[in-house]
Formats: C-alpha cells, structure tokens, sequence
C-alpha cells in the first residue's frame, strides 16, 4: 500500500457552483424542453403510468410553443403538468426546429417543412420542393464545383521545371526559317487547233 493517500488534482482558481441548478449548462429552448419530455417519458416508463394529455394540455402546449418562438426564450415550465410537457416535447420532436433560435434551427426546420412538401398531392409542389432541397448548401445536387488542386513541391524541383521550359523556349525561339525562293511565272503558249491556251507555271 502506498504511504499517501491520493489527491486528486483540484483547480483552485474554478469556483464550485453554490447549487446543482447553476452547475447545469445553459440550454436552449429546445433542448430544455426535450430534456424534460424525455423525464416525463422515463417516469412513466418506470411507473407504468400512460401519459394522456387532455384537450387542456394541448391548448397549454400550443401557447408555450406560440410563446417560445415569438419570445425566442423559455418560458418557467415548472408549473405545467407532465402532460402538458410531453405534449410539447411531441410538437417540438415533429417540427424539429419549430423553436428557431439560430440559423442552424431555422435550416433545419426548412428542411423538414420542404421534405413534407415533396409529398404533396400537386407533382408542381413536388418537384418545386425536391429542386429546393436539391439546391440546399451540403446537398448540392445540381451545383457544378471547381476544384484547384495545390501541389506543394521544393524549390530545387521548382528551378528545375523552369530551367526546362525556358531551355525549350529558347529552342524555339532559335529556328531559322527556311529561305524563301522566289518563283517566277512563265507564260508557256500552245496552239491546240484555234485556240492558243495559255499554261503557267
């Protein structure tokens, strides 16, 4: 056995969180209520109770959504019944991204809201639909790319290449052109019976 106990290494200079609400990591609307659809769900598993919701608890869901996305901030969900949150978790797990907070959100809720339009009884909605998500940034299915390759290479091999091509340059540059004799035309005239017709050559 070792004669010291062992210290684990402690960060003096990171404060404790005075409770266990304030060591938990800032969340997103979203992800808070997903977090507590999620509980609602594991209790009723575990007790075996069924999680009806009523007409009530739909109309609560249906305003905390409404208030979410115009607020852009969680409203306190504490007071609403377990009913009430996993309807809400149903609705925000449907739409996934109905609760935009950033660009990502709100891509990803056009997404889904064009993926539900691809099966729409209109073939004009439906290939309108399919030609956007095909135009979207990372699906890029009718996008033409460019690519540049960038080949790192010594500078000795550099030198040597341009030492090369000046060397043929300068072959080229070196060809005498062939001299150019001067061809002059003779007229050469034949009688073929009346009329003389006339050859140059």
């Amino acid at each position: 056995m070792q004669d010291h106990p062992l210290t684990p290494d402690i960060d003096w200079d990171v404060p404790l969180p005075s409770h266990a609400a304030e060591a938990m990591p800032k969340l997103t609307p979203t992800q808070e209520i997903e977090m507590r659809a999620r509980t609602v769900k594991m209790l009723s598993d575990l007790t075996g109770k069924p999680i009806e919701p009523t007409e009530e608890n739909r109309e609560q869901a249906h305003h905390l959504m409404e208030e979410v996305v115009a607020n852009k901030t969680t409203p306190d969900l504490t007071s609403y019944p377990n009913e009430t949150l996993a309807y809400l978790g149903g609705m925000v797990a449907m739409y996934s991204g109905m609760v935009v907070r950033d660009l990502a959100d709100l891509k990803l809720y056009v997404v889904n809201r064009l993926l539900q339009e691809t099966e729409h009884q209109d073939g004009k909605i439906r290939m309108q639909a399919i030609k956007a998500l095909g135009e979207i940034d990372g699906v890029d299915a009718f996008k033409r790319r460019t690519e540049v390759t960038h080949k790192a290479q010594p500078i000795e091999e550099v030198e040597a290449e341009l030492l090369e091509t000046l060397s043929k340059l300068k072959k080229i540059t070196n060809i005498t052109a062939q001299p150019i004799t001067d061809v002059e035309a003779k007229v050469i005239s034949r009688d073929s019976g009346d009329d003389t017709a006339e050859i140059y050559a």
